[in-house]
């Protein structure tokens, strides 16, 4: 019974995370290659986003944060299916992450070079008046530093205790991943803690919840195919909450209590992730990667 049911959750996993095809020769050949970025094994950006639970939350989180740009959040409102698809849109964020961070440089280049191709056809008007354009240097500066903010304060939050970035691994985990916003076309990227909070406390005037936004973050509140995935997409949800900073809280009209977040939001997104865990076993993405580096 046991083994039906961690076979049917791994199945279920993959088929939302990546569409069911994990296509592993993306990350385990050609040997010896090492990567577009050069991230290896126990590297900052290799431990952050190869940790499941924080990147789940770390993931709801970025996108809460990301949708408080009104010119970020009018490109996705305009031009993104992620309604009619959620899960698609899913699977594509998750692709460039994963191969971008584990995959070869081939890899690594076909899918950044895909993501730019479809940045060219983003553009438009926003409500309050003011173009956007997706390929916009400084607009994929925001996406960018709004996402790893999310992803490392998912994985600090929520990795074992000894696997938490030191303070220089956090800076080590900013700089290794500024390369992969510039290939995209960002620009004066952070790339230390100190830099990305002096990032953000510059943007914070122009962030603030538009319509689209809140819409955005009530339709991802309530998303689900079964009840059970809305189950998890709910206690996942409300763990990203906590993540966030308290003035992002705020302009999305989020009140949840200090007490709430830490004894009940994080207990159970805890207990989501080491089910994922249990069910999963060990990444065959990042075996198939340990293995191309090796050489093997």
């Amino acid at each position: 019974m046991l083994a039906g049911l961690r076979e049917r959750i791994a199945r279920e996993l993959t088929a939302t995370m990546h569409g069911g095809d994990l296509r592993l020769e993306r990350y385990a050949k050609p040997s010896g290659d090492p990567g577009l970025f050069g991230i290896a094994p126990g590297d900052p950006v290799w431990r952050v986003h190869g940790q499941a639970t924080g990147m789940l939350t770390g993931g709801f989180a970025a996108l809460m944060l990301q949708s408080l740009h009104p010119l970020a959040m009018a490109g996705v409102d305009q031009h993104s299916d992620f309604r009619a698809d959620p899960v698609g849109r899913l699977n594509g964020t998750v692709r460039f992450i994963t191969t971008t961070t584990f995959g070869s440089s081939a890899a690594a280049r076909e899918v950044i070079g895909l993501v730019r191709r479809i940045h060219t056809r983003v553009h438009g008007t926003a409500p309050d008046g003011r173009p956007y354009r997706a390929d916009d240097p400084d607009l994929l500066t925001w996406v960018h530093t709004a996402e790893v903010h999310s992803f490392l304060a998912g994985h600090q939050t929520y990795a074992p205790r000894p696997l938490r970035l030191t303070p220089a691994e956090c800076d080590a985990y900013y700089d290794q991943a500024a390369p992969m916003a510039e290939a995209l076309g960002a620009r004066n990227v952070p790339r230390t803690s100190l830099e990305v909070e002096r990032y953000l406390t510059r943007l914070r005037p122009e962030l603030h919840a538009t319509k689209a936004a809140l819409e955005s973050v009530l339709f991802l509140r309530r998303f689900g195919r079964t009840p059970r995935e809305r189950l998890v997409v709910h206690l996942l949800m409300n763990a990203s909450v906590g993540l966030l900073p308290g003035w992002a809280r705020t302009e999305l009209g989020i009140h949840r209590p200090a007490l709430v977040r830490a004894g009940w939001d994080r207990p159970l997104a805890t207990a989501v992730g080491r089910t994922f865990q249990w069910a999963i076993g060990p990444s065959p993405i990042q075996a198939a990667a340990r293995g191309r580096l090796a050489g093997s």
